[in-house]
């Protein structure tokens, strides 16, 4: 490979990353206004590159992302502070498609205990 050819690889490289990353964790899905959901859980994934859970609530299950494992551990929230089956409450972001049953969650209450699972967005509930 030349070097131009090289160069230019490279650059795109670096101009593609963070779009990529952007796209995939940005919240231009979501509503701006914060909601509250309510339910019980019935799925959920600790792993990367999100946390992801599906609550039942009213009958309807919904698709639920929550932030990286590591930012959720810091706020205390990981493996052990919920299971299947627990109540929970959350507060975020529901998606602007309103026949879409997904939310993006901030905060998640489990078992008496509030976690804030994205610590640096402002939030108003």
């Amino acid at each position: 490979m030349t070097k131009p050819v090289a160069r230019i690889l490279a650059v795109s490289l670096a101009l593609a990353l963070p779009a990529a990353a952007t796209a995939h964790h940005g919240w231009a899905w979501t509503e701006e206004k914060e909601s509250r959901l309510e339910g019980t859980i019935e799925k959920i994934y600790f792993g990367n590159p999100h946390m992801h859970l599906q609550l039942r609530s009213e009958g309807e299950l919904w698709e639920v992302d929550l932030s990286p494992p590591i930012v959720a551990r810091g706020s205390g929230f990981g493996p052990d502070a919920a299971k299947v089956g627990d109540a929970a409450v959350l507060t975020g972001h529901r998606a602007r498609n309103a026949d879409a049953l997904g939310f993006k969650a901030e905060t998640i209450t489990v078992r008496g205990k509030t976690y804030d699972v994205y610590p640096r967005r402002e939030k108003t509930l």
